[in-house]
């Protein structure tokens, strides 16, 4: 980062690793957005950036113009991509891709999670709750989507800090240097393989087996393809959630009134679990422009990338009356957080049913904290947001 020069101009110079944008990107994109709703950088071998729903809407709906082919902006791009289907899939690849996957991901399916991630929020409670005193982010919220699908994929729960070391690379070091990108890739590309082979002998059940079990056309998913869509499971299944799960923490421990409201009332919870994925949402996504097209009077060059931010969008106040305000009973909320478009995330209703649990058994057992240092949070670099390190105090819990 200090070898990077440093950003002049928001509009015509971004950088979205700059350490102002990672931790506090609000007042950029509203100066954007009254000033230069489609933004542009030399950075990242050129990429554009949309600030206003409209925008991101139109383009997210537009698979003419824009390819999923890189969903990650770089400093460097490989030719060709690494496929994480159906993430990285276009039309008419991506329904053949996508579909199969939907049933493992759905409210019944998700349902039968629920009590065991109940059990595991309590079980991370219970560590560090005597002591009155936490790292939010690494001690509960880190561990939980991790876990989760660790138990999906049918993999040791203790393989957690081989996931998180793949999403660093992946999604922090592999921006600025693609030997970590593809370091990730390839040893997640030896861990499944591994997996694979476990399960030529005997099926479980588990998302693994189930992907092995599957049919198109009559013939198992081809290897390539299988090992991508499980490497996108892996890291879109963890960071994503347990970033909106710190980031709805943070919100909480810094404005006691919202959380003393939802402690008081636990029937908000639907409405506020809403709020906090529209107003925290983590996810920035990306598309390269395949032809050349103007959105909103601006131009854009085929082979240029462009910046996709759903957080930008569900701020902007055109679409979000009061968006820079968190309202926790908000009713009209048609948050883009789970994305627009054919790549709509297909875990939103994990990722909604983890949110809610995790806030809830917290809330339940730690009803009053607050940050230890604002300033020893710290965010995270790239193209998800949510706190990395974020230290609590609390009231120590008494047994008797």
């Amino acid at each position: 980062m200090s070898s990077r020069p440093p950003v002049n101009d928001w509009a015509t110079d971004f950088d979205h690793t700059d350490p102002r944008w990672m931790n506090d990107p609000f007042p950029i994109w509203d100066g954007l957005r009254t000033r230069c709703p489609i933004a542009h950088t030399e950075r990242f071998q050129g990429a554009y950036f949309p600030s206003r729903y409209q925008d991101v809407r139109d383009i997210s709906y537009d698979t003419e113009h824009f390819s999923s082919r890189r969903v990650i902006v770089r400093d460097e791009k490989l030719d060709p991509p690494i496929p994480s289907p159906p993430i990285t899939s276009d039309p008419p690849e991506h329904r053949p891709a996508r579909m199969p996957l939907l049933p493992p991901f759905n409210p019944k399916a998700v349902e039968r999670l629920k009590p065991g991630t109940q059990a595991l929020c309590a079980r991370l409670i219970d560590a560090f709750i005597a002591s009155g005193r936490c790292d939010a982010a690494t001690d509960y919220a880190q561990h939980i989507p991790t876990r989760v699908i660790a138990h999906m994929l049918g993999v040791p729960e203790a393989d957690g800090e081989l996931f998180r070391h793949w999403i660093k690379l992946a999604l922090e070091e592999g921006i600025h240097d693609m030997s970590k990108a593809l370091q990730a890739v390839g040893e997640m590309t030896v861990y499944f393989r591994d997996q694979i082979a476990k399960r030529a002998s005997q099926h479980g059940d588990d998302l693994i087996s189930y992907m092995l079990a599957l049919r198109h056309d009559g013939k198992p998913i081809p290897e390539d393809k299988l090992l991508g869509t499980l490497r996108l499971i892996l890291i879109a299944g963890i960071d994503t959630t347990w970033s909106a799960i710190g980031a709805s923490l943070w919100h909480l421990a810094t404005h006691d009134e919202d959380r003393r409201r939802l402690v008081a009332d636990p029937s908000l919870m639907d409405t506020a679990v809403e709020e906090f994925l529209r107003a925290y949402a983590p996810v920035t996504m990306a598309r390269e422009v395949v032809k050349e097209v103007e959105i909103n009077g601006c131009p854009m060059k085929p082979g240029h990338m462009v910046l996709l931010s759903f957080p930008a969008a569900n701020r902007d106040p055109e679409m979000f009356p009061d968006a820079d305000k968190v309202i926790l009973d908000r009713q009209e909320n048609r948050h883009a957080a789970f994305g627009l478009g054919i790549h709509r995330c297909i875990g939103s209703n994990l990722a909604r049913m983890e949110l809610r649990t995790a806030l809830e058994e917290w809330l339940k057992r730690i009803p009053e904290f607050r940050l230890e240092d604002p300033a020893g949070v710290r965010w995270s670099e790239g193209t998800v947001r949510g706190p990395r390190q974020m230290p609590m105090l609390f009231a120590p819990e008494v047994r008797t």
